[in-house]
């Protein structure tokens, strides 16, 4: 994993990969059954019946593992992922019981912060890929990043 990054230390065009995650039938299953309860996420006869032809991952399944490989190594920002909001969302490929994700992230834009020296905001592009190197997801966040980690202590609030 990469040692964690503060605002200063990137730069517009870098680039971080993460670990790939192999998604097993279950966890499509169990994950469609508390978040997206839909035929097709559930039933394999259903799914066969449906566009995708078999079952497949909810694409929201998909953005959660894509946050999930970010946060263990496709993005290290010290402090964590803050995000303010993702533009651009886009689910390109269903995705599908054992295939294998990762994920690559690049800074597109660095905005630093006028009232907070040495923190900003970041623009981010997250793409997914499948083990056959085909995007299956992408999307462009702006994130909240800190000039330091975050102290153990809370800060309070007036």
């Amino acid at each position: 994993m990469v040692q964690p990054l503060r605002f200063a230390e990137f730069t517009v065009g870098q680039r971080f990969a993460g670990p790939a995650r192999t998604l097993t039938l279950d966890e499509i299953k169990v994950f469609a059954r508390e978040f997206d309860p839909q035929p097709f996420h559930l039933d394999a006869a259903a799914a066969a019946a449906s566009p995708f032809g078999e079952l497949v991952a909810s694409g929201w399944h998909t953005a959660c593992l894509t946050m999930r490989l970010l946060v263990e190594g496709g993005l290290p920002i010290a402090g964590g992922i803050i995000g303010t909001g993702v533009d651009e969302l886009r689910w390109r490929r269903p995705v599908r019981p054992g295939d294998t994700l990762r994920v690559e992230s690049e800074v597109l834009e660095i905005i630093p912060s006028a009232s907070r020296p040495g923190q900003g905001r970041m623009r981010v592009a997250a793409r997914t890929f499948n083990q056959d190197g085909a995007q299956v997801m992408g999307w462009v966040g702006t994130l909240v990043v800190r000039g330091c980690p975050l102290l153990a202590a809370p800060r309070r609030r007036p």
